[in-house]
């Protein structure tokens, strides 16, 4: 089996695993509790909770634990905008978004927020010019992803950061999801106030994730409850899960940076192979996008007839993102990318861990070329 699907989810690392269980079975105390048991919980947790900030490269009273990265931007979207309503109404974000922004968005324009959805180029970019055009008097929250989930686009969040230092008030949130434990981000330095990140995307747990929260940023609890995590994300806390996601962002981390060159070098040799075939059109673009993510359409062919058929060969691949991609539309971030719908239709990406290899990386070109050859004839 060859996966490369990593951005829709990791593999667990099994010392992940082992420390999950570890935990789960001999430090099972909710940690509120006043007894021994669960101050043991406690310890483990704000443990957890130091090692990812120490990642993440800020405080552990800045670090609130969430089971995801769809949580995370809602907490951070909707949290953010009703505790700072009386200040304005207006929200900044992009074409581009996870749907757990875009979405976020949009039910808060229900609630009588005003949304400006900024336009990326042909290659999936925002302008910084275009964002510091768009503030206004009532402007509260911009939110901009890091790392496009479906092409790997990187956009320049810390001249946005930057910029935004004349808006003292306007807060920053960063969808970090997809660049967690492969990416280096300089949250302060890129004047950040809210980063989302998410276990499963860096070889941890599903149902686990975190948000940083610079202090002082008012939020309100989507959750109503006992007041856990700072009174900001109510409920009995996942100590097991978040002492797997700290041990799983510090391997992640290590091995990344460990393995660049050769993570590159399979992209290199991925790319080669599709440049050689004239059916093939490339969406991510050379410059300033991850080293794990390629995006491309397959003129002619629907992507779901090509998935499948790359499945027989024992190599997984997927349409957008995981989320979307048992719906029946194109890409939004391609169609905003300006790619016509017939060939956004046509879209397979590809995305790496470091532990995939060179001999995948040429055995799936060769299974992509053998595919779309195979399918070619049969449809004449």
């Amino acid at each position: 089996m060859i996966y490369f699907d990593n951005s829709a989810t990791t593999k667990p690392y099994k010392e992940v695993l082992d420390s999950f269980l570890k935990v789960s079975a001999g430090y099972f105390g909710n940690p509120s509790s006043l007894h021994g048991i669960g101050g043991q919980a406690e310890k483990l947790l704000g443990q957890a909770r130091s090692q990812v900030a120490r990642l993440m490269g800020v405080k552990a009273a800045e670090v609130i634990f969430t089971s995801g990265g769809t949580e995370g931007n809602n907490l951070a979207l909707k949290g953010a905008a009703l505790a700072n309503r009386g200040r304005g109404k207006h929200i900044i974000t992009t074409q581009i978004e996870h749907d757990s922004v875009a979405n976020a968005a949009r039910q808060l324009e229900e609630l009588g927020f005003e949304v400006t959805y900024l336009p990326v180029n042909k290659e999936g970019f925002i302008d910084t010019a275009a964002v510091n055009a768009a503030i206004r008097d009532d402007t509260i929250l911009v939110s901009v992803i890091h790392t496009n989930n479906e092409v790997g686009t990187i956009q320049p969040v810390g001249e946005i950061g930057q910029m935004l230092k004349d808006f003292p008030k306007v807060l920053f949130h960063v969808d970090y999801v997809q660049g967690a434990g492969k990416l280096p981000l300089d949250i302060y330095g890129s004047n950040i106030d809210l980063c989302t990140i998410s276990g499963h995307k860096f070889h941890g747990l599903k149902g686990t994730g975190a948000l940083f929260v610079r202090d002082g940023v008012k939020l309100l609890p989507l959750l109503s409850g006992g007041g856990q995590e700072g009174e900001r994300r109510n409920g009995t806390e996942n100590v097991a899960g978040m002492v797997a996601m700290a041990k799983a962002l510090r391997m992640s981390s290590e091995r990344w940076e460990r393995n660049m060159g050769l993570i590159n070098e399979i992209m290199g040799t991925i790319k080669s192979g599709l440049a050689e075939m004239p059916e093939i059109i490339i969406h991510t673009p050379a410059e300033n996008s991850a080293p794990h993510i390629l995006n491309f359409s397959v003129k002619g062919f629907k992507a779901e007839v090509f998935i499948h058929a790359l499945e027989e060969k024992g190599i997984y691949v997927s349409t957008t993102s995981a989320c979307s991609s048992r719906k029946s539309r194109p890409s939004k971030t391609l169609l905003a990318m300006g790619v016509p719908d017939g060939v956004a239709e046509s879209a397979i990406r590809i995305s790496l861990s470091e532990e995939n290899t060179l001999a995948e990386a040429k055995a799936a070109a060769g299974a992509i070329r053998e595919t779309v050859k195979q399918l070619g004839e049969v449809m004449k």
